[in-house]
């Protein structure tokens, strides 16, 4: 089964759609604050069981996963053509939205991991010998950022396969006119002869 344009843009979608929905659910899931339970001259927090560690994970690694695949999809030689980097990044719409997606898909990945990671150390580190704790969890809003920024990553993405696909064409298209297209046909022509003399 042969890779296309479609296909590739259905995965960079799908990845980021996924990315998206798993990041707003993690933010909802968060909890606000834990339990403080005074110990001797300790401060033991109680968090209540959540998905939001698992969840942010999940929700980095289908960004990551669409980066790669937009990544990817927009120097694959589809149909078995491969296309100079130099003919993609001649067209300065392309270059524009080429960095705004690595860009957007940096900062949201941060956005997502940020939390997360504090997220999971709040978790793990819960014995406090400050006893005016109030048991913190991670940032509120940056898990829901990151998820709204993973979507538009995907979708930078996606304008970016848009654009390198015209670029494709375009090139090609100047291949065509050079000569190297109908050299090629009369090749195919002139190989369909029969030769004469030959019994």
């Amino acid at each position: 089964m042969a890779v296309t344009v479609k296909m590739m843009s259905l995965i960079v979608a799908g990845f980021g759609t996924l990315s998206f929905i798993l990041g707003v659910i993690a933010e909802n899931k968060k909890p606000a604050s834990g339990t403080a339970i005074t110990g001797r001259g300790v401060i033991i927090c109680k968090y209540p069981s959540d998905p939001t560690v698992a969840l942010g994970y999940l929700s980095a690694a289908f960004l990551v996963a669409s980066t790669v695949a937009g990544y990817l999809s927009l120097f694959y030689p589809y149909k078995g053509k491969s296309v100079p980097y130099s003919a993609l990044f001649r067209s300065t719409t392309f270059v524009v939205f080429f960095n705004i997606a690595l860009a957007t898909a940096g900062l949201a990945v941060a956005m997502l991991l940020w939390p997360t990671i504090t997220e999971q150390l709040h978790l793990s580190r819960n014995i406090h010998h400050n006893l005016n704790t109030d048991c913190p969890t991670a940032k509120t809003g940056l898990l829901g950022g990151g998820a709204f920024l993973s979507l538009d990553a995907s979708l930078f993405w996606l304008v970016a396969l848009m654009l390198a696909d015209n670029a494709r064409e375009d090139f090609f298209e100047e291949v065509d006119k050079d000569g190297k297209g109908e050299y090629g046909q009369a090749l195919s022509n002139y190989d369909s002869q029969p030769v004469k003399g030959i019994a």
